[in-house]
């Protein structure tokens, strides 16, 4: 069940309100099934033995006050054992005049006339599998990583000259290896503060020798354990990494005595708590200086990424999750199809749609390990996801925001089962690579067979038809031929991907201006997409695409999801 049924099967409680039976038309709105509920009306399912209270195991406990005071009646529940002994998501207090609840899992609480509560269903949407996802702020965490990686590029680039691409390139890797030890000494992947402390006590303070300290050091995180002889004690105490990120040997940078001490300031800052999904867009501006003034000013928010990839596929495994509840087999068979399904980004900037994508897969597979009773390792892997980026570095950074997301997840699900499989050696970082996406076959990217259930996803470039450069041009040019003169550079990725998704178990769903909906692109565009195969499976009218940093990009958009012709 959908958030807008939702939304109307609350609207009909309140309209046809009953304080006899109003506790159970609100369940029964958010989709408990109704068997469930005339159980619990008749008492053989109500944990309590109170008249005026109704319990629901890992849902709901309600009370039905009558001269108490509301506000201390709530409080004095939650303090209360027996209120929290059977797990409710939701405590719940009225006496049909106001309503107070309180989400146990969020802290977060609800006060209203209960006339209202049509207004605020958004508030029990757990009830229906729906988790609010609240909006990410910037971490200061974040934000002054960011601050201080800026000052240490200016100071690589004063002491270093970077004249071609293969030397950018290097660069953009050099920054993604020293981002992973940040965070790897601050999360238990390292041991604590053993890479500043190296920078600090085997190097010298005016900063000659620390590129090729730093060489043998990345040199140390690629040799197996096996493999390694003659390390002198102080890189043998390092673990072995690989997984793509050390594999082979770049250009490193020479530094100042000021670098090398940023490198050491950046080391003393507490980076468990950098955000993967919002960092990777900071550090994007990073190298493009005159973005710096509003870090993260390109960050996508959840909300936003969420309104893509819910409506594309997270709702129906939700969905089917409720579903089948109490059914091992089926819930087993739903936690093994989510570890084959490919999620692919053809625009996929620093990763955010991705990261995302795959935080909330992991989310629900937890949910399906806790409901089955029966313990078993995460079956989603990184090899999963799939992206193109045509910018060396956000591809760099793509890359390595998945391996921290990863490891951010795999330390959630050892805190609530006790066990994970280990971040060490890395796997490869998911399938992302630094091309046009509009001059590459999606398929040499993510490959597709009959067998195969892929969902494409993202946020292409939205470059409007008079703004657009002469490459840009001659892409829509390539793909269109005739009539693209007046198209958005977005179009491309429509056209693209609807001949990608044709005939296969695939859907897609990408943001764009609205005007690819209005005036002439109704006639360039839609006739190459709406072919006989393909229709519009969901579709998000014009509404401001905003992130929560301080200055934030707002563009008016779209989201249209595409699908094969289905019955």
């Amino acid at each position: 069940m959908n958030s807008a049924q939702i939304e109307k099967n609350v609207k009909k409680v309140m309209e046809d309100f009953s304080k006899d039976s109003f506790i159970f038309d609100l369940l029964l709105a958010y989709g408990t099934p109704k068997a469930t509920v005339t159980l619990l009306q008749k008492g053989r399912r109500n944990l309590s033995k109170e008249d005026h209270q109704v319990i629901l195991k890992k849902k709901l406990f309600f009370h039905e006050c009558k001269d108490e005071d509301l506000h201390i009646t709530i409080d004095n529940l939650q303090k209360e054992k027996k209120t929290m002994s059977h797990s409710p998501r939701f405590v719940v207090v009225t006496n049909y005049k106001n309503l107070l609840a309180v989400d146990t899992k969020t802290k977060e609480s609800l006060d209203i006339e209960i006339q209202d509560l049509a207004k605020y269903y958004a508030f029990f949407l757990p009830w229906a599998g729906i988790e609010k996802h609240r909006h990410i702020t910037e971490n200061p965490a974040d934000r002054k990583a960011a601050e201080k990686m800026a000052r240490l590029y200016d100071g690589i680039l004063a002491e270093n000259k970077i004249h071609d691409t293969s030397r950018t390139h290097d660069l953009n890797i050099f920054l993604a290896r020293l981002l992973f030890c940040f965070f790897a000494e601050d999360t238990d992947i390292f041991e604590n503060n053993i890479f500043t402390d190296f920078i600090g006590s085997h190097t010298q303070i005016n900063g000659e020798d620390l590129h090729e300290q730093l060489e043998k050091l990345f040199e140390a995180l690629n040799t197996k354990y096996e493999e390694r002889e003659n390390l002198p004690a102080h890189l043998e105490k390092f673990p072995y990494v690989n997984g793509g990120l050390f594999a082979k040997k770049h250009w490193i940078p020479k530094f100042s005595a000021k670098a090398r001490r940023i490198i050491i300031e950046n080391g003393e800052l507490d980076w468990k708590d950098i955000n993967p999904d919002i960092f990777g867009s900071m550090i994007q501006a990073v190298v493009h200086p005159g973005e710096r003034g509003s870090l993260g000013m390109h960050y996508t928010s959840v909300p936003n990424i969420m309104k893509v990839i819910e409506p594309l596929l997270l709702n129906e495994l939700r969905e089917e999750f409720e579903k089948y509840r109490g059914n091992n087999k089926k819930l087993d068979a739903l936690r093994q199809r989510m570890g084959k399904i490919k999620f692919f980004d053809p625009a996929c900037g620093s990763g955010n749609f991705l990261i995302i994508t795959y935080k909330e897969l992991r989310e629900l597979e937890m949910k399906i390990i806790e409901e089955m009773g029966t313990f078993s390792f995460s079956d989603i892997s990184l090899d999963q996801f799939y992206g193109i980026e045509i910018d060396d570095f956000a591809h760099e950074i793509a890359k390595l925001s998945l391996y921290l997301a990863e490891h951010q997840m795999n330390v959630k699900f050892k805190e609530k089962f006790g066990d994970t499989k280990p971040t060490l050696p890395l796997k490869e970082g998911g399938n992302i690579v630094c091309r046009n996406a509009t001059r590459v076959d999606w398929e040499d990217v993510c490959p597709k067979d009959k067998d195969d259930e892929i969902y494409v996803m993202g946020n292409p470039p939205f470059e409007g038809a008079r703004k657009q450069t002469a490459d840009q041009k001659n892409d829509l040019e390539l793909i269109f031929k005739k009539d693209f003169n007046d198209l958005d550079y977005v179009s491309a990725w429509y056209h693209i991907g609807s001949r990608y998704i044709q005939n296969y178990n695939a859907k897609l769903s990408l943001v764009s201006t609205n005007s690819i909906c209005q005036g002439q692109h109704v006639n360039f565009l839609w006739p190459h997409i709406l072919i006989d195969e393909l229709e519009i499976d969901f579709a998000y009218t014009s509404f401001k695409w905003k992130n929560n940093a301080k200055a934030n990009a707002g563009v008016t958009c779209v989201i249209v999801g595409l699908r094969n012709t289905s019955n």
